[in-house]
């Protein structure tokens, strides 16, 4: 059960994002630039989905599989310095999106998921959490709640929409694009 190394994300497919991130003007009030950030998290998000489908499909082992989240981890987590600080700045709320992404991706693979509660309620109970200031337990609640949506629950992304800007907010616009991702897991196109 050899998996060739990146053949779900590589380094090379983060940088070419990045490479047109860096080539392009991008105002986040635009609609072109607004699509660019949201199609590289949502390619990230496509490569988490493939991992897990073929750790389900029996493609690959837990070890090899976690092995390959931690590689995307590892990738799409990294610092990113642009010379525009805006850019940097942008890059980086992509990349805090795809935080509760890929830890709710190896808690999946690892555990499988959480049974308590829909994913709302773990949205909800992670949103208290940040405000009690207690962002670990957020984020765990976050992670938690992508857990339910890798295995199907739907989570109503109007839930969103009564948050207070905050950390919680950028984790359910990762949660999202999971959720995206897990019912449609093909290639962004470029």
């Amino acid at each position: 059960m050899s998996t060739p190394p990146g053949e779900f994300y590589s380094e090379e497919r983060w940088d070419n994002w990045i490479g047109r991130i860096r080539d392009e003007d991008v105002d986040p009030s635009d609609e072109s630039s607004a699509r660019l950030l949201l199609n590289l998290q949502d390619d990230a998000a496509i490569a988490v989905a493939k991992i897990i489908q073929a750790h389900e499909n029996g493609d690959l082992d837990e070890e090899t599989a976690l092995s390959e989240l931690a590689d995307l981890r590892d990738i799409v987590l990294s610092e990113v310095e642009f010379d525009d600080e805006e850019k940097t700045i942008l890059v980086e709320g992509v990349q805090t999106s795809l935080v509760p992404v890929v830890y709710a991706a190896e808690e999946y693979v690892a555990a499988g998921p959480v049974e308590d509660a829909p994913a709302e309620e773990y949205v909800l109970a992670a949103a208290d959490a940040e405000a009690e200031e207690d962002l670990d337990a957020a984020l765990g609640y976050c992670a938690q709640a992508g857990t339910r949506i890798i295995d199907g629950d739907e989570l109503d992304i109007a839930v969103a929409e009564d948050l207070e800007f905050g950390f919680v907010a950028e984790w359910i616009n990762g949660l999202d694009s999971l959720q995206s991702a897990m019912s449609d897991p093909e290639v962004v196109e470029e």
